[in-house]
């Protein structure tokens, strides 16, 4: 019989950030999911649903996703307050040495830049989706979008859909579109300022030492995605010590919000 963990529902000041938080409580393992860009913890309802009851895990926003806000200063959020902020969380939640982060997309930056800063704090990485530097696809579609018009919000939509969603489940598009029509301008404007950060950018590499990471890692890429290169996923694969590639067939860059035996995936991999 399934049982129902409570949920705790709170709210930490980090620096000049406002970070919301959920933990699903209960006395198995322990883990943390940490979104990609203009995600927010809604991205990771299905492990919610498969997970809950077995392990304990936390969910969070970042600033500029769901309730997050920035109480002061700039709009920008530079990578080394998103590793404080990852950092606060797991503090004040109390996830010990032995939880596992399981990221997404840019949440894998994030994560790999914690895990290479402390290394002691991370027992296992399971990154989603995540190359050293952006691929030919993702500038052309991060260019396209930074040309829009701030209001053109449906355009913008498609044109993320178009590049790499085509094979997410229609509501998920849906979704994805009735976000982009309810964003407020200034989250907007650090969407565009992300993308253009992102395709001028250094490599991974020469930003985070992937050499000092102690974790156990495990690399999960689709094998349709098409803004991560394959050949640069098995480079990444190749800098970090003690890592794992997994190429999940018949999925593209989002994984286990287009299909449910992704879940199969992170069933193996928690148990192991």
């Amino acid at each position: 019989m399934k049982t129902h963990p409570v949920r705790v529902k709170e709210t930490i000041i980090v620096g000049r950030f406002s970070i919301p938080y959920r933990i699903y409580e209960n006395k198995g393992p322990q883990f943390i999911c940490v979104n990609g860009v203009q995600q927010s913890m809604a991205m990771w309802q299905t492990l919610v649903a498969r997970f809950s009851d077995r392990y304990r895990m936390v969910l969070f926003d970042f600033p500029n996703q769901g309730k997050a806000k920035i109480l002061f200063g700039s709009s920008e959020v530079t990578l080394d307050e998103q590793v404080e902020i990852l950092a606060a969380v797991m503090d004040k939640t109390g996830l010990n040495k032995d939880a596992t982060i399981c990221a997404a997309s840019w949440g894998g930056v994030i994560a790999v830049a914690l895990a290479s800063r402390y290394p002691s704090r991370v027992k296992r990485l399971v990154l989603a989706s995540l190359g050293t530097k952006p691929n030919k696809k993702m500038v052309e579609t991060i260019k396209e979008g930074s040309n829009l018009a701030m209001q053109d919000r449906d355009k913008m939509a498609h044109v993320l859909i178009r590049s790499f969603g085509e094979t997410l489940p229609q509501r998920i598009k849906q979704n994805i579109v009735n976000q982009f029509r309810a964003m407020k301008e200034e989250n907007v404007q650090s969407f565009y300022d992300h993308g253009l950060l992102v395709i001028s950018s250094k490599s991974l590499g020469d930003i985070v030492n992937l050499k000092n990471i102690k974790a156990k890692t495990i690399l999960l890429n689709g094998e349709n995605d098409t803004i991560i290169d394959l050949d640069d996923v098995k480079f990444l694969a190749s800098q970090i010590p003690n890592c794992k590639l997994m190429i999940i067939k018949g999925v593209g860059h989002f994984l286990h919000m287009e299909s449910d035996k992704v879940l199969d995936i992170y069933e193996e991999i928690l148990r192991s």
